[in-house]
């Protein structure tokens, strides 16, 4: 594997110092502020701007059609990330966007897709069932046939950023006798149609997600995508990025980790307690001196630039079990003042490694766990078949 530096053209240089700009005026102290103590990971006030620029429409389009290169898509996605960028409502809605444009029909992209690049149209994901796990196949949301429509009614946990949304991309079933994997029927719904109602929840992380409940809401047969009872087949392509389940690109240029986001944090925290081991004291003394303090900090930068590294499903792995493994020694070096949140006066590093510390067991489970990915891991790249759940077989004596 080749690490060393990419040298960039005089036109993407000046693109990424374009990008720095653009960035450095939207994503302000404020916005960030705002976004911690929201849990949003959605600021209109920067998202408009981001579609008003381009950058949506070329951030989602492949080059053929406009998008950026591949160079320049891996500047926007390391810039944007360095920023800060409150980012996930725009990654839930790129991922259902593309099961629009290719299942969705020519009424309905054209009603969806130019406002998804301008920015005034988001889309979220509403999988996941209050009673239903990680596993979405066993959807209860029900859809009826209702004469040139539908009726749904069931809901939706973790419908994240639901209320800065138009649209949820809703998985339900319309053939309750079927196969589970046959009975799924998938539809955009618009989120102001009467009967929907959308609650907040407040993850231990401070995030925001919510639950959707549908309660006789009736939809066009428009708002369908793909075939009725093949609702698998329009799910695969989303599910997929979701998980960090797609295939290396074959030109050397390796796609990040979907939890690149969730590794700035990460990042963010080491570099506080780098600089408060290495400040000295009043009597000249600095914390880095200790051999111990020194050691567990060389261990957090050392696992920190593995995961930077780590590409696609097994980057998601690896950033979720080191922010579980590395967040409480970057805690115990700052003291008991790192266990004050963000903007309490007196936080050892301004809450960074608290806030890691209370992300990291989330990470390690929305959108499936990281068994499960290990698990996909195991099956699909190192070919070790598929796990075997069943009792043990007992001996007959």
């Amino acid at each position: 594997m080749d690490f060393s530096r990419m040298e960039l053209s005089d036109e993407d240089e000046a693109f990424r110092e374009e990008l720095r700009s653009f960035l450095k005026t939207h994503v302000t102290e404020e916005v960030l502020r705002c976004d911690r103590e929201t849990g949003d990971n959605f600021d209109e006030g920067v998202h408009l701007p981001l579609g008003a620029a381009g950058y949506l429409a070329k951030e989602w389009k492949p080059e053929s059609e406009g998008g950026f290169s591949r160079v320049r898509r891996r500047i926007y996605e390391l810039e944007k990330r360095r920023a800060h960028v409150p980012w996930v409502t725009w990654g839930t809605t790129a991922m259902v966007a593309r099961s629009v444009a290719k299942f969705g029909s020519p009424e309905l992209c054209d009603e969806v897709m130019p406002r998804v690049f301008t920015g005034e149209v988001r889309l979220c994901l509403g999988y996941t069932e209050p009673e239903g796990g990680s596993d979405i196949a066993t959807c209860k949301t029900r859809a009826v046939r209702d004469g040139e429509g539908w009726v749904i009614n069931g809901s939706k946990m973790f419908t994240t950023g639901a209320h800065n949304c138009q649209y949820v991309f809703l998985i339900t079933n319309t053939a309750p006798d079927a196969p589970k994997h046959k009975s799924l029927t998938m539809f955009l719904v618009p989120l102001d149609s009467p009967g929907i109602e959308i609650q907040g929840i407040r993850t231990v992380d401070g995030d925001r997600t919510n639950i959707v409940y549908c309660s006789d809401v009736r939809v066009e047969d428009k708002y369908g995508l793909g075939d009725v009872n093949a609702g698998w087949t329009v799910l695969r392509e989303p599910l997929n990025t979701e998980h960090g389940a797609v295939a290396a690109a074959p030109d050397g240029l390796q796609d990040t980790s979907i939890m690149m986001h969730q590794a700035g944090s990460m990042a963010t925290a080491v570099d506080h307690a780098v600089t408060a081991v290495t400040r000295p004291d009043s009597h000249g003394r600095k914390l880095v001196d200790d051999e111990s303090v020194a050691y567990r900090l060389g261990r957090c930068v050392a696992r920190l630039e593995a995961v930077l590294s780590s590409l696609n499903i097994y980057g998601r792995v690896a950033i979720g079990q080191t922010m579980r493994d590395i967040s409480p020694d970057l805690m115990d070096i700052h003291g008991a003042a790192s266990a004050l949140l963000f903007g309490t006066d007196g936080a050892a590093d301004d809450g960074s490694a608290e806030y890691v510390y209370r992300f990291a067991p989330l990470v390690g489970i929305y959108g499936g766990t990281l068994e499960v990915f290990r698990s996909m891991i195991g099956q699909y790249t190192l070919g070790l078949g598929k796990p075997n759940y069943s009792p043990p077989v007992k001996k007959v004596s």
